[in-house]
C-alpha cells in the first residue's frame, strides 16, 4: 500500500501525486509498487525490499542521490490469544526532495504521524522529521518495556501457588521479547551515533536538541531491556525451584491422606476374609459392624492427629 502525505498549512494531509517535500509511506508494498518507485526516483529495488525482510539489520547507506537509514521498531504479535512483542525494520529513505519510508505493516511509531497528532512535524522538513520518527520509536520501546515490566509482576503474583508450566511458559515469551527489544536497541544506538558523521543528512542547530533526547531516550531504553531480561531471568530460575517445591508439597499431602485412608481399607479387608466368624471380634454382637467402623475411624484420626503434629499437612 502507498500512501502520501504533505503538509499544508501546519496541517498533515493525504494527496494523490508525489510533490517536493512530501512523505512517501510504504506499508507491505506490492512488486509492483516498488518496481514504479524504483524507477520514478531512482531508488535502488534492493534497498526498497530491505526492510520487508524481517532479519534485516539496522545500518545506514549512503547512495548518490539518496540515503538508506534502516532500525528495528517495536511491534505487538499476537500469539496463542495473547499479545507479545517483537520488531520489525523500518526503512526510511532520504532524497532531496522527499522521505519515504518503508515497512511491512502499520506500527505506531508512524501512525502517529500520519493522523497529525505530533506537534512541530513538517513532512518538508526532512532531517527534523528524521529524529521526530527515532525519537518516537525510543520512545515506543519505553512503553512497551513498561507493560512487560507490569505482565512480569501479574505473572510472578500466579506463580507463588502454581504448579503448572503455563506461566513459565508466559515468562519465556517476556524474556525472549526483551532480547529482540536489546539486541534492536543496540542496533539503533548504532545507526544514531553514524547519523551524527552522515553528512548528506543537514544538521540544523535547532534539531540538535532533538538529537540529543533520541540518544539519550535510546540508552534509557537499553538500560531498561538490561534490568528487566536480568529480573526476568533470575525470576525464571528462582519459580522453577518453586514450581517443583509446590508439587512436593501436593504430592506429600496426597502420600499422607492416603496413609490414613488405607487404615479402614486394612480392618475391613481383614473382616472381609473368607474365616469362621466364631474367631472374629465383636462376629456375635449385633452393633459389631458400627463398632469395627468406629475403631477404624479412631484409629485413623489418631494417625492423622500424629501426622499433623509432625507438619506432615
Amino acid at each position: 500500500m502507498v500512501r502520501i502525505f504533505r503538509t499544508f498549512d501546519g496541517a498533515i494531509q493525504q494527496v494523490d501525486e508525489p510533490q517536493d517535500g512530501c512523505w512517501i509511506a510504504l506499508t507491505n508494498p506490492t512488486a509492483t509498487e516498488i518496481y514504479e518507485l524504483s524507477e520514478k526516483f531512482q531508488i535502488e529495488v534492493d534497498d526498497l525490499r530491505a526492510p520487508l525482510d524481517e532479519e534485516e539489520r539496522s545500518r545506514i547507506e549512503v547512495e548518490d542521490n539518496y540515503t538508506l537509514i534502516l532500525v528495528d521498531v517495536p511491534i505487538i504479535e499476537e500469539r496463542n490469544d495473547k499479545d507479545w512483542y517483537g520488531t520489525i525494520p523500518l526503512g526510511i529513505l532520504v532524497t532531496d526532495k522527499m522521505i519515504i519510508t518503508v515497512c511491512l505493516e502499520d506500527t505506531q511509531v508512524l501512525t502517529r504521524f500520519m493522523e497529525g497528532r505530533v506537534r512541530n512535524f513538517y513532512t518538508y522538513m526532512k532531517t527534523r522529521f528524521i529524529l521526530q520518527i527515532l525519537y518516537r520509536n525510543a520512545s515506543m520501546y519505553l512503553r512497551y518495556l513498561r507493560i512487560i515490566d507490569k505482565k512480569s509482576e501479574q505473572v510472578e503474583e500466579k506463580l507463588h501457588l502454581s504448579t503448572r508450566n503455563q506461566e513459565l511458559i508466559e515468562l519465556l515469551e517476556l524474556e525472549k521479547s526483551l532480547v529482540y527489544f536489546t539486541t534492536s536497541l543496540r542496533s539503533n544506538e548504532v545507526v544514531l551515533e553514524k547519523l551524527l558523521k552522515v553528512e548528506s543528512i543537514k544538521h540544523y542547530p535547532e534539531d540538535t536538541d532533538l538529537l540529543e533526547d533520541v540518544i539519550t531516550e535510546n540508552k534509557q531504553a537499553i538500560e531498561m531491556a538490561n534490568i528487566y531480561s536480568g529480573i526476568l531471568s533470575g525470576m525464571m530460575d528462582a519459580f522453577a525451584s518453586v514450581i517443583s517445591n509446590n508439587l512436593n508439597i501436593v504430592m506429600k499431602v496426597l502420600a499422607v491422606i492416603t496413609i490414613v485412608m488405607s487404615i479402614p481399607t486394612i480392618i475391613f479387608s481383614a473382616y472381609g476374609m473368607n474365616v469362621n466368624a466364631a474367631g472374629m471380634p465383636f462376629a456375635g454382637s449385633p452393633w459389631g459392624f458400627l463398632i469395627v467402623i468406629l475403631i477404624s475411624l479412631a484409629v485413623s484420626l489418631i494417625v492423622a492427629l500424629i501426622l499433623a503434629k509432625k507438619k506432615f499437612f
